[in-house]
Order: C-alpha cells, then structure tokens, then sequence
C-alpha cells in the first residue's frame, strides 16, 4: 500500500470520528453586539424542567411584506436556540390559511399591515400568533404587540425585543402547578366591576380573580387577615372612604406576611363627569386615614393636583351649526399624559399613560428601594386644594413660567423589607403571630384611582387603551398588566423585557430614489468589471505567448 493511501485512509478515519464525536456537542457562538440570540438564565432554567415533549406552532408563515420576513426569521432563530437546549421542543410553521375562522375563534386576532414598496401601498393580513401545547395545556403567544400610536418599524423591534419574554413566560405558566389568586378588595367605595372590566379581563386570562370585602373585619378580624393571606396579590382601585385602624392592621400584617399590593388612589376629591354636568366643581383633600400607613413604606400621597401641558384631550362643544353642536377635542391639563420609567421593564416601551386629576407622590428616607415609575413633564404645575376647577378655564392661554415645578412622581414601585407600622403602636385588635418586619416585598402605588377606570359605551365596557371621544391610544392597560407581572412574578421573567435589540431598517425612501444607482452598483458595475479583467487578462496572455 502506498503512503500516499495510507495517508488518505488515515485522514478519511480521522474525519469520520471527529463527526461521531461532535453529534454528542452542540454548541452555538453568539457573535452579535446586542448578544439577541443569548439565552437568558431564567430562560435556560425553564427549558431544563421541561420533561416532555412541548410543541410550539408558529402561524407567521407564507407571503407578506418583507420587513416582516425579518420577524418571521428571528422567531424562527429563536426557537430553534430552544430546540437545541432541550431536544423535547419540537417547532412547526404553518400557513394559517384554511384556519383562519379556528384562528379567531380562539382570540388570535390577525393584523393588518399597510406597507409601502416600490412608492405604492398595500395591505396585508398576517397572524402573528404561536401555540405552545405541553402536558394537555395550550398557552398562546402574541408575536406582534399592540400599539397603533407606533410606527410599523417600531413595531417590530418591539417585538423581536419581546420574543424571548413571550414565550418564556408562556412556558412558565404552562408549567405552574398552582395558580396564582388576586384579591380585588372592596368595601371602602371602590371601582365597581364594570368599571374595570377592561384591566380585569385580561388579568383573568392569567391569574385567579376574586371579590375580598373588608366589611368584615369589624366583627371578625382575625378571620378576615387569614382569608386574605390565601391570595398573592391584593389591588386597591379607587377607594374613597376612610379605612379604619383594623383595617390598616389586616392590610399591614398582609403586606408583611408577603402578600403584594398594586394601589390606585387619590387624595383629592375631583371627578370629571361632575365638572361635565356642572360645569365647575370645587375640588377638596379626601382623607383615607391612610397617611401614616404609607408614611411606614416610606411614600406619601399628597393632596395636590397636577397639571401638565403635556395631557389628554377632552370633547367640547364649541358652537352649532344649524341646530347640530359641534365638538372639537381640546387639551385639558388636567389630565396628564405621563411617561415611564424607560429603565424598568414594567414602563419600558409604552405609550404614554392617562391620568386624571393625579396627585403628587413624595418619597421618604428609609431603606428601601424606590423606583419611579411614571411621571409627569417637566412642564408641570402644583395645585393645591381645596380649589375650584371650572371648564371654561381650558380656553386660557396657559403662561409657561407658571408650569415649572418639572417631573413629579405618579406613580412608585417601593422593593425591600418592610417594617410593619404598628411595631410599636397600640392594635386595634391582638393579632396571632403578629410580624414586625418582611422578608423582601414589593408594592405600586399610582395616585390617580381612574388609572384602571374603563369609559362605558352604551352601558358596556369600553377598551381601557382607547379613549372613546377621541380615539387616543393610552398605554394604562399594558402598563398595569406589566405591574401586575412584576408583583407576582418570582423568577425574574419579567426582566427580560429590558433586554435591546438594535434592528437596521433599510430607509426605504432613500433605497426609492437611489434604486437605479444601486442596482447599477450590484449588478452592472460586477460584470463590467469582471468583462474589463477578462479583457486585460486575454490581452496580456496573447502578447506574452503569441
């Protein structure tokens, strides 16, 4: 045998077990600036308790706009980096054309695209919507988040910043064995249920809802602290009487025992369809006895109003033509159009949030953590009350130098151990192993109570995202939603909304204009320089060998 043989034999066997041997590693190189194909550890975890087989269908599938090809792509990208983690993932695209009627039927609502190519529009319907099916249980994921106010490229990175939230999350709710319960409390004159239909039913889609009254706690406390331990969270919207001191204990020992709280309230009496039916109202300080109890949590809800040059527009009539009124929307300060946080993942990304009649919120030196979640403009004025508001007033020119005070807070997000308030006070009833301090705990609180406050339309509920005079777009659902996550969320999930991607979109106008030279760039200029080098090349091989 010649050495030459040898030596292939030798090669051919060396090739042969370097490809048994690497079937058993499988490892990917995450090589991007914004590292978007690297799974996040919470995610990694998720994925390991998965012990059987999880099949994901994906309806982003078949032809539609090419910005939304990329979509399509980083989805797929994305789960195949899950596949490779667990071989129990399986993945299947699927063209949602004969399911279409199935489809909506089961809440995945298509989107319609306008997309400009060439100079020309045209639509498109796409489902963006995938189906997780694991252990008899099917979860679905919304590919392409809402918000209209948005531009379509805006959109999209949105989205592809979110695919690997969504889809965790999914996964972790398919997997939780016990489902979380919410406490929406009443008893102190809250928002009734129809009033925040909207939030709650999407909150239902995720979590147990249930009615708690603390009407009981005047006969039978102690009872009444048990029952509310058996839920996770507990959400205050819009109380207007004055809790009483048992009241503020069971709420305290709940909180410290930990139980989590989203509270939507405000320290001033104003009400904006008074000021519509009598057009002024006098607007007065609210006591809700509850000054001390969040002063232990290290916040403190003030009885002032905010006014923003930055706000929401109401309807007025301001003439008539024949005998019809006509209407146009006006910009009422008093309803301020606040920002979050851009750095917290409940507040990143969304539009801005309606408040109306909000109070200033001052935060406290204490211990714990506290994060700013929404606030008002720079251009923002303080007033104090009691005072009269009165409607006419939206047609005054309003003098900048008077709205100075710059951002206030609205809304908090207070983290850490909590000190009960009572540690060193007298109880208004004895409390069994009565706790003075937390372990680590978390609680919101926003100082507009209509935050969560759904319009009515013919005596149904109207969509908490829209306003139904001016057809606004408002972030306050998605907002509460991510709120209610975050409180409930013990893993870190949530945080995977702060993860950035960094998407490069073609400027279409330019890519227009400029179609001719760029086509000429990367198909003529090529082949004439391919024909040029040939040319040469022939010419300097004839001279050199003729």
């Amino acid at each position: 045998m010649s050495k030459k043989l040898k030596h292939s034999i030798f090669l051919f066997i060396i090739i042969i077990v370097v490809n048994l041997v690497s079937q058993g590693f499988y490892n990917r190189i995450d090589l991007t600036k914004d590292n978007r194909y690297t799974i996040a550890k919470v995610t990694e975890g998720l994925i390991n308790k998965i012990d059987k087989q999880l099949l994901i269908k994906v309806y982003l599938e078949g032809d539609f706009p090419s910005e939304f090809k990329r979509l399509q792509i980083e989805t797929r990208q994305f789960l195949e980096e899950l596949s490779a983690k667990n071989s129990q993932i399986k993945i299947q695209f699927i063209r949602p054309d004969n399911q279409r009627e199935k489809l909506i039927k089961a809440g995945m609502i298509p989107s319609q695209l306008t997309v400009k190519e060439d100079g020309k529009l045209s639509n498109a319907i796409i489902f963006p919507w995938a189906e997780i099916l694991y252990k008899n249980k099917t979860s679905k994921v919304s590919l392409l988040p809402n918000g209209t106010s948005q531009s379509q490229e805006d959109q999209l990175e949105k989205a592809i910043e979110n695919l690997e939230f969504s889809f965790s999350n999914a996964i972790y709710k398919l997997q939780e064995e016990k489902e979380k319960k919410i406490a929406i409390l009443s008893g102190n004159g809250e928002l009734s249920d129809i009033q925040v239909y909207s939030f709650l039913s999407e909150v239902r889609k995720k979590y147990r809802l249930a009615k708690f009254t603390l009407d009981s706690v005047t006969t039978n406390p102690k009872k009444t602290l048990v029952d509310l331990q058996k839920f996770d969270l507990a959400i205050i919207a819009k109380p207007t009487q004055a809790f009483t001191e048992k009241e503020k204990l069971v709420l305290d020992q709940y909180i410290i025992n930990g139980g989590k709280t989203l509270w939507m309230i405000e320290n001033v009496q104003a009400d904006t369809d008074s000021l519509y039916t009598n057009g002024s109202m006098l607007a007065y300080p609210r006591d809700l006895n509850l000054t001390d109890f969040f002063f232990a949590y290290g916040l403190r809800v003030n009885a002032t109003l905010l006014q923003d040059l930055y706000a929401a527009k109401i309807p007025l009539a301001t003439g008539n033509v024949g005998n019809k009124p006509q209407f146009q929307n006006l910009n009422w300060f008093y309803h301020p159009l606040v920002l979050g946080n851009p750095n917290h993942a409940i507040s990143k990304n969304i539009p801005p949030v309606r408040l109306r009649f909000a109070n200033q919120i001052d935060t406290l030196q204490n211990n714990l953590k506290k994060t700013p979640l929404l606030m008002s403009s720079m251009l923002t004025k303080k007033v104090g009350t009691p005072t009269i508001i009165e409607l006419n007033s939206i047609a005054n020119e309003p003098e900048e130098e008077e709205y100075s005070t710059g951002f206030q807070i609205t809304g908090l997000l207070t983290e850490g151990l909590f000190n009960s308030m009572y540690t060193n006070r007298v109880k208004p009833f004895n409390v069994d192993n009565f706790r003075k301090k937390s372990l680590y705990n978390k609680m919101i609180v926003i100082s507009d109570g209509d935050i969560g406050r759904n319009q009515l339309q013919k005596g149904k509920p109207f969509d908490l995202a829209r306003d139904k005079w001016t057809d606004e777009q408002f972030g306050n659902k998605e907002f509460l939603l991510n709120a209610v996550d975050y409180l409930l969320d013990d893993n870190g999930l949530i945080e995977l909304r702060n993860k950035n991607i960094q998407i490069n979109l073609l400027d279409k106008k330019r890519a227009y204009q400029e179609k001719t030279y760029w086509q000429f760039i990367n198909i003529a200029l090529p082949l004439l320089i391919l024909t040029t080098f040939g040319f040469i090349f022939h010419y300097l091989r004839k001279r050199k060998y003729s």
